[in-house]
């Protein structure tokens, strides 16, 4: 036995986690048509022992979509293979969350019969898009309407009850990694001049509307959003960083918010400040941080304060078992990066728990 502090129950008046040790949302582009399957319901189930699974980014509508072979959350079909899902990861024990995405400008024509990808502003910018032709350049977008932003928070809230139809216990917005709530966000992609451009109160206005499209359906504690101020990836960028993001937090904690999942580095080049301490101050809801931690990171993040639980991506990919190996300080399987996007059931469902 161990007495890590990942390994403890964490309790909230909605929740009781079973342990700290989450598992991060992570594309497999394993879905052809765009719909869960048996396959995706084994995956899953196999990774029921973390303490919440958030899964990989679902898209919201067809305007949406912006990677091959990813599922979706937005037709009867879909519902019904995401009911798989959860089923079976409730049969084993498991919470689950689906994180409701819109790729906006990281999308491609290819993707829309070729018509371009929607965005805050119409930004050229350097990417790189996974179509079913393989990687693309991505290619500068056309702001959306007024109209649009509308029609497109109606579009979270739907997912949100379509996701609630499906059983998942709960929903994330997904906020990071350049997609469309970031690009809202972040000053470097919106040059907009109207009620969501200028200034952080306007720029925050979409990724705060679309939070409470999934509040109205899951109530606030049911709910996270997830941030990744320091991730550059999809060309972001904003002239105060901090700021930015405080006022993000803020918001998110002036709406009681029951997750906020926060991704920065374990380690941080040298000189450069890291937000989580400062996000973590202003949040009182569930804290989790996220990206390349390990058993002893992810353990001082809990001990230290930093965090109330630490999600893990590609240590859940080739070791299903996780919580177990983290418990018994086992060595850990190496996943094959060559598989993480393609493929069958190997690389997917085919790493073995520990015997």
């Amino acid at each position: 036995m161990t007495d890590l502090k990942l390994l403890t129950p964490l309790k909230t008046d909605t929740f009781e986690f079973k342990n700290r040790v989450f598992m991060a949302p992570m594309t497999r582009a394993r879905t052809p048509d765009h719909v869960a399957n048996d396959r995706t319901a084994l995956y899953y189930s196999q990774r029921a022992s973390a303490g919440l699974i958030i899964s990989e980014g679902t898209q919201i509508s067809e305007q949406a979509i912006g990677w091959t072979n990813t599922p979706g959350i937005h037709t009867s079909e879909q519902i019904e293979g995401w009911r798989k899902v959860t089923d079976a990861v409730h049969a084993a024990g498991g919470l689950i969350f689906a994180q409701l995405w819109h790729t906006g400008r990281a999308s491609h024509p290819d993707f829309h019969d070729g018509a371009l990808p929607v965005a805050p502003s119409a930004v050229p910018f350097e990417s790189q898009a996974f179509t079913p032709e393989g990687p693309k350049p991505t290619v500068t977008p056309r702001a959306m309407t007024l109209e649009e932003i509308q029609s497109t928070i109606a579009d979270y809230e739907a997912a949100a009850r379509a996701a609630q139809a499906a059983g998942f216990d709960g929903v994330e917005v997904h906020g990071a990694n350049g997609y469309l709530p970031a690009q809202f966000l972040e000053d470097g992609p919106n040059k907009r001049t109207d009620a969501y451009g200028g200034p952080i109160e306007n720029r925050a206005r979409f990724l705060l509307e679309a939070t409470d499209a999934a509040i109205r359906v899951f109530g606030p504690s049911r709910v996270s959003v997830r941030l990744s101020p320091r991730i550059p990836y999809n060309d972001m960028g904003d002239s105060d960083l901090e700021g930015t993001y405080m006022f993000a937090v803020e918001a998110l904690e002036a709406r009681k918010v029951g997750i906020l999942h926060f991704m920065e580095a374990a380690e941080l080049p040298d000189g450069l400040k890291p937000l989580a301490p400062e996000a973590r101050k202003r949040f009182s809801g569930v804290f989790i941080v996220n990206v390349g931690y390990d058993r002893e990171t992810g353990e001082q993040a809990i001990a230290s304060g930093l965090a109330d639980a630490v999600t893990f991506g590609t240590l859940f990919i080739s070791n299903p078992d996780l919580p177990e190996r983290f418990r018994q300080n086992a060595a850990l399987a190496s996943s094959d990066p060559d598989s993480y996007y393609v493929g069958d059931e190997q690389g997917y469902t085919d790493y073995p728990p520990l015997t």
